[in-house]
């Protein structure tokens, strides 16, 4: 499998959400050896410090620090943002990849959203709409992580928040369908406003991180059965990849010279599961302009941001 070839990135800063771990983690080292100054904005400190640990010791003289931030918690958002604009440094770089995947049972954000929408999807729009003044002076590449569940995700405009009916993988394909549609719009208003911000969405394919592990066990009494079934194909070499694999398309996305703007890149293998990086047609569900502004708009909302005003 072709591995990426990035480019100089001395004199770039770059932000990745999720960097603690499992593909940010792996994102980071790669950004880091290319040069790239690291920003890390983590919600677990001592996580966050081995990771600086470690992409410093697989990047000698790496330029990194962390920053506080909960996805979950639009207060956090606002403050991590605040932070960032008083530095004023010029961002080169984002790459929106926190999440959480398929909690049992149902829970809510600080702000009273589902969990997986309101952190993968409003957490990172909020994020962007904040900070989009340094985005525009950087001139920079944002690079939403989105997954394959969202090419079964749809939209309930009635129920956006599963207060009615939750499932844990319909919730999470919603908040990744929200994210496509996301990094899209963001690209298409980006081009139209003349932001000067270059958008495009990626996913990893089937890359065991413990995002298997974390979600699911959320609000269960014993572990769930996802994380030992991925280490079960992964050693068969079935369907899954590691974290080095997985960081692939994200890391073409991101740092690539021929990668575009609103567009979307993941496995070039059967089912999309594993392979190198490849440009994707974008899922059905994610094809519609409308549905795009609408729920743009509504997210602007309940993220309290205004994209216009920054």
């Amino acid at each position: 499998m072709k591995d990426v070839s990035v480019p100089d990135l001395t004199g770039k800063l770059a932000v990745v959400t999720g960097a603690s771990d499992g593909v940010g983690l792996g994102l980071a080292v790669r950004l880091a050896r290319a040069g790239a100054e690291l920003v890390l904005p983590v919600r677990n400190p001592v996580k966050g410090s081995a990771a600086v640990a470690r992409i410093r010791s697989a990047a000698p003289g790496a330029v990194v620090s962390l920053r506080e931030l909960d996805l979950a918690s639009l207060d956090s958002v606002a403050a991590l943002a605040d932070t960032l604009n008083g530095e004023g440094r010029p961002i080169g770089i984002l790459i929106n990849n926190a999440g959480v995947m398929a909690p049992a049972t149902r829970h809510t954000t600080a702000d009273g959203l589902e969990l997986q929408f309101g952190t993968n999807h409003i957490g990172h729009m909020a994020l962007v709409g904040r900070i989009l003044p340094l985005l525009r002076a950087g001139q920079a590449r944002v690079t939403t992580m989105s997954s394959s569940a969202a090419r079964t995700g749809k939209i309930d405009w009635e129920d956006l928040q599963s207060e009615r009916k939750y499932s844990p993988t319909g919730a999470y394909g919603l908040s990744k369908l929200a994210n496509l549609m996301f990094g899209l719009e963001l690209d298409r208003r980006s081009r139209a406003g003349g932001w000067g911000v270059v958008s495009n969405v990626a996913h990893p394919g089937t890359t065991l991180t413990n995002l298997y592990a974390s979600g699911p066990n959320l609000g269960r009494r014993r572990p769930a059965p996802y994380e030992s079934l991925m280490k079960r194909l992964l050693r068969l070499g079935l369907f899954v990849q590691t974290v080095d694999r997985g960081i692939l398309p994200a890391l073409y996305a991101a740092t690539g010279p021929q990668a575009q703007g609103g567009r979307f890149y993941g496995p070039d293998g059967l089912g999309q599961f594993t392979g190198g990086p490849t440009e994707l047609a974008v899922y059905k569900p994610a094809r519609n302009e409308a549905d795009a502004a609408r729920l743009w708009d509504v997210s602007e909302r309940l993220a309290r941001v205004e994209f216009t005003a920054a």
